[in-house]
């Protein structure tokens, strides 16, 4: 039986099928200095107790922006007032948002600053949409630990 060279085929097996090259992810983060903007956006997400921040550069992948700001919340308020407190900061240092989506669901809001935008999910959207997982080839860049968020919820445990 003759297998034939499809594109799931070739997913399946980069290396040996077709001349589809995966790059591989990156394995740790990279240290590249932040613009001040988006030090401060990470630092009002931080001051709302914001959880796992993360930036990605994605300048070497993407033309309509050069770095995504990810972060999340525990619930729907607080989603927005992460929210609120980096509109707020950034529109202070004279920097207003161009956009903002999805403020009234706030399963994911959106905050397009051209040349950055900051995505604020509540826990459940960011496991769902896993933007980190789908710009797997950005570079995940290295944040001082003061700007990383909390790294768990305080407001529950597991066990």
């Amino acid at each position: 039986m003759k297998i034939n060279s499809t594109a799931k085929e070739q997913a399946l097996h980069p290396t040996t099928s077709g001349n589809l090259q995966l790059k591989p992810a990156p394995t740790k983060p990279v240290k590249a200095e932040l613009d001040e903007r988006i030090r401060m956006a990470l630092s009002a997400a931080s001051e709302k107790k914001a959880i796992n921040n993360v930036v990605l550069d994605l300048r070497e992948i993407a033309s309509f922006t050069d770095y995504f700001m990810i972060t999340s919340g525990t619930n729907e308020r607080q989603v927005q007032a992460i929210s609120d407190e980096v509109v707020e900061t950034l529109k202070k240092a004279g920097t207003p948002a161009a956009r903002v989506e999805g403020y009234k669901t706030a399963e994911w809001i959106l905050l397009d600053y051209g040349d950055f935008v900051v995505h604020v999910f509540d826990e459940k959207a960011r496991k769902f949409y896993d933007l980190e997982r789908l710009w797997r080839e950005s570079q995940r860049v290295e944040l001082p630990p003061e700007l990383q968020g909390e790294v768990n919820s305080s407001l529950r445990s597991e066990s």
